[in-house]
């Protein structure tokens, strides 16, 4: 299969090069809707799939090892602003689903109009050679302690596996710094040779406006994230929560610790509940901690990926620091892996495979990609 171009079912998609995931609560505003959508689909509740029962057998499929089956692709240009693997940013409390176009909540106001409006089509930073995608998620956005009634979103970078706990939403400057800072390409495509020095500055990253943002981190937990977007298409509004709760379950069951709070904002605070906490590798998840060693992962719901006909559609984030179950190197660490059709029966198979195992279930594989923004194929 072809990274670029999926030949699955003769279906195509396009996998974007930077994601960037918006966290669902907007604290400081109690009608904000920018990250997740509202439960059940236009102005009535999800139908759930009943029950399943999970057997130890899933599908008839092919296990590939990374080793043979992994290999890095050159570059190549990815127009769809509709892609699968770029940062993430912009939550909505209590929210699961939104409106099909996630710009429009909230009549516009929202931190994924405000970055679509730098790097959507026609925007200041409009790159066809450098696609960002902008994701929302059921994730809830980190509080600031120290100033707990600020306006403030949360975004999830990937996959360059960052998390960045605190944006105000008070000003444009804090949209402008994430995208000057960490959004824009380090280097240009060489189409753009022609551009003026002043035109091509403008396209570059620039370092400095990090520290206008505090706090940004590591990403170190696994994220499972499922479309889940009802207002775009019924079908994954169905299929989101069954497969976001059968994955809660396997994991847990796996000895993978479930988080579901926030992700705490301050570093050394951090730091220093894992060494409380003996969690060395991640951080607390507000809900209990993780055992010493053990993995920890966080799954979510998230607006429309794009490029797929069909629900069911599954990305798995693995960190760089995974480490797999024997204490050897995790065969995906610091890539994600995108999977199609995914049923609750195959959930089992995802968990002990591709989280745990580090290898890839072939049959329903629809892209990857690597900390190097780098597609890979088979």
């Amino acid at each position: 299969m072809d990274f670029a171009k999926g030949r699955s079912k003769g279906e195509g998609f396009l996998l974007a090069r930077f994601v960037v995931l918006l966290c669902r609560g907007e604290r400081g505003h109690k009608n904000r809707a920018l990250g997740c959508g509202v439960e059940g689909s236009a102005g009535g509740h999800v139908p759930t799939l009943g029950t399943y029962r999970t057997v130890p057998v899933w599908f008839k499929v092919t296990i590939l090892g990374p080793e043979a089956e992994f290999r890095e692709t050159a570059s190549r240009p990815v127009c769809d602003s509709q892609g699968a693997a770029t940062p993430t940013s912009d939550p909505t409390v209590g929210r699961d689903d939104w409106a099909s176009r996630i710009e429009e909540e909230d009549s516009g106001d929202n931190l994924a109009a405000d970055l679509k409006e730098l790097f959507g089509r026609g925007g200041t930073y409009s790159d066809p050679f450098h696609n960002v995608s902008v994701l929302n998620a059921s994730f809830p956005s980190s509080t600031p302690r120290r100033r707990a009634e600020l306006q403030t979103t949360s975004a999830y970078l990937l996959p360059s596996f960052k998390y960045v706990p605190f944006l105000p939403r008070v000003s444009f400057e804090s949209v402008q710094a994430l995208a000057k800072g960490y959004l824009l390409p380090e280097a240009l495509h060489p189409v753009h040779d022609g551009l003026s020095p002043v035109h091509r500055d403008r396209l570059l990253r620039k370092e400095a406006y990090r520290e206008m943002l505090y706090g940004v981190q590591d990403v170190q937990d696994v994220l499972v994230l499922i479309c889940g977007h009802g207002g775009r298409d019924a079908r994954c509004g169905i299929t989101g929560p069954v497969l976001r709760s059968e994955f809660e379950t396997q994991l847990d069951a796996a000895g993978v610790h479930v988080l579901k709070g926030e992700v705490e904002g301050d570093v050394e605070e951090n730091q220093g509940r894992r060494l409380e906490e003996g969690a060395t590798a991640h951080d607390g998840g507000g809900e209990g901690a993780p055992q010493r060693g053990a993995a920890a992962a966080r799954v979510g719901l998230i607006s429309h990926i794009g490029g797929h006909k069909f629900a069911g559609n599954v990305i798995v984030y693995v960190p760089p620091g995974m480490k797999a179950q024997d204490g050897t190197e995790h065969g995906l660490a610091g890539k994600g892996i995108w999977y199609g059709r995914v049923e609750p029966r195959h959930v089992e198979g995802i968990v002990k495979e591709t989280i745990l195992g580090g290898r890839v279930i072939a049959d329903m594989f629809r892209g990857g990609i690597d900390q190097q923004r780098k597609i890979l194929r088979m």
